[in-house]
């Protein structure tokens, strides 16, 4: 075993498929040999594989996904890297309308093995541009699979399934889970995490708490705190949105009877609506007290630290939620 960062784990990861499969190469601005990356996760890729493999391309979103789909269409495996998930906006036709539905407009007969990788999340005053979650709205695209790990053991064995998926898969990869350093220990040997398999990040018996990326650790936080009143959370972690490790989640809500979900997106439109409705419709039965979400408010994110901060869900927001229902 050996420890790595956050960083790290991605790098690892696409160095290990770009060395096993030379179909993959990524494509995206700053990734060549002077920056890497804009945080560094790239850094040593372009001297080891070379410029047309590490593609450094003009600040043109629109340029970078439309030539990984074109890539993507005719046998290769894009890394389409796409600095914030903000700028997806950018390409919305690409990823709406030509990347999530090719493969199904022209009968199965080619693959999309292409992945998006995208920094995500508040935390670090990077202002609204720059801070969206968007788990809603790309739940909302048919044809996208969304991976949310919050550690850097599950980034790595993520990343390097979401390379060798045949179909589209969004890779966000949490701001704060970089800037704070998060490490994690991992085997020497390599290793894969299937997506749509969710974690227990935490076993409990009172309430199940089920929160991605940085809101996993929160939710471990608050566990900690909940403990000392004699409350048991169980934290699940579903690593992706899509496709989503229902069975889990259920399980887990049906040894408990209370659900809460912790999700960094505005509350209308956000993944907390959705995993609430899913178990609401399949494991009613089993429900001992409403469903509560522990989400942002419907605004932009602010710029200003504290505003962020308030903004943000905490522990403290997870703890209020929690004893209302216990």
């Amino acid at each position: 075993m050996k420890e790595v960062t956050f960083l790290q784990a991605i790098n690892e990861a696409i160095d290990e498929e770009m060395k096993r499969d030379p179909k993959v190469f990524i494509i995206g601005e700053d990734i060549g040999k002077h920056w890497g990356g804009a945080l560094g996760e790239l850094k040593g890729l372009f001297d080891k594989y070379g410029p047309e493999r590490v593609l450094d391309t003009p600040i043109s979103e629109t340029a970078i996904l439309g030539g990984a789909i074109g890539a993507a269409a005719t046998g290769m495996r894009p890394i389409a890297y796409m600095y914030f998930v903000d700028f997806l906006g950018v390409c919305g036709d690409e990823l709406i309308n030509h990347l999530t539905k090719m493969r199904y407009m022209f009968g199965g007969k080619i693959k999309m093995p292409l992945t998006i990788t995208a920094y995500t999340g508040a935390g670090i005053s990077a202002a609204d541009s720059h801070s969206k979650t968007l788990y809603g709205w790309l739940m909302a695209i048919p044809g996208l699979k969304i991976v949310v790990p919050s550690t850097a053991y599950d980034a790595k064995g993520l990343l390097k399934s979401a390379i060798r998926e045949d179909n589209p898969v969004i890779f966000l990869e949490h701001k704060m889970l970089i800037f704070g350093g998060a490490k994690s220990e991992i085997p020497d040997e390599e290793y894969t995490i299937p997506l749509g398999k969710a974690d227990i990040k935490r076993k409990g018996s009172d309430v199940t708490v089920v929160a991605t990326a940085v809101m996993v650790h929160r939710a471990l936080a608050a566990a900690d705190k909940l403990q000392e009143k004699g409350i048991s959370i169980e934290v699940v972690d579903p690593r992706t949105l899509v496709p989503l490790d229902k069975k889990t989640i259920i399980d887990s809500v049906k040894k408990t009877g209370k659900l809460v979900v912790m999700d960094e997106d505005p509350k209308t439109g956000g993944a907390a609506g959705e995993i609430a409705a899913i178990v609401a419709e399949e494991a009613f039965a089993s429900l001992k007290a409403p469903i509560k979400r522990v989400c942002s408010p419907d605004t932009p994110v602010p710029f200003s630290p504290v505003l962020e901060k308030f903004w943000m869900p905490d522990e403290d927001d997870l703890i209020k939620a929690v004893t209302e229902i216990t």
